[in-house]
């Protein structure tokens, strides 16, 4: 069993020295999803919001978000992104948004919790949008999906 790195020999919380550690490209992909009520659902995909383009605007903030996620996570070290992307899928069945965040870097450690604050600031920027039409917008199912390069190897979400 892997051991937390997170911790130093008398179990007080350290960050990672990562100086030793190889520079690659590393990537990784993160999920999400906004469930909303059909009237929210419509202000989203008929751009009826008051506060503007609910899209645009998270995608933004997760864009900013991502670039700031050692300023949030304790632990995680400011690193060189070189590329975020998030995406949208609207499942209209289910009164969904499915957020995906893709980032990318080239240096000693991944960027695994820069895709997953991505999603989670996208998720919750969505909701500071919408909140003024739905109260109980649910945010769920955050995880890693995939991610590339460094010491660890590639990893890949089962099914």
């Amino acid at each position: 069993m892997a051991e937390l790195t997170h911790f130093n020999k008398e179990g007080h919380a350290k960050m990672v020295d990562v100086s030793d550690k190889q520079s690659t490209n590393r990537s990784a992909v993160a999920t999400g999803t906004v469930f909303v009520s059909k009237e929210t659902f419509e202000h989203i995909t008929k751009g009826e919001s008051k506060k503007g383009d609910v899209l645009a605007v998270a995608q933004v903030a997760g864009i900013m978000a991502t670039k700031r996620t050692s300023e949030l996570i304790p632990m995680c070290h400011p690193i060189n992104i070189t590329g975020v992307d998030i995406s949208f899928t609207l499942d209209d069945k289910n009164k969904a948004i499915t957020i995906t965040a893709t980032v990318r870097s080239k240096g000693e450690t991944g960027v695994e919790m820069e895709a997953l604050t991505a999603v989670s600031i996208t998720a919750l920027t969505i909701y500071d949008m919408c909140k003024a039409v739905q109260k109980d917008i649910k945010i769920g199912n955050i995880h890693l999906i995939k991610k590339t390069g460094g010491k660890s190897g590639d990893y890949m979400k089962s099914e």
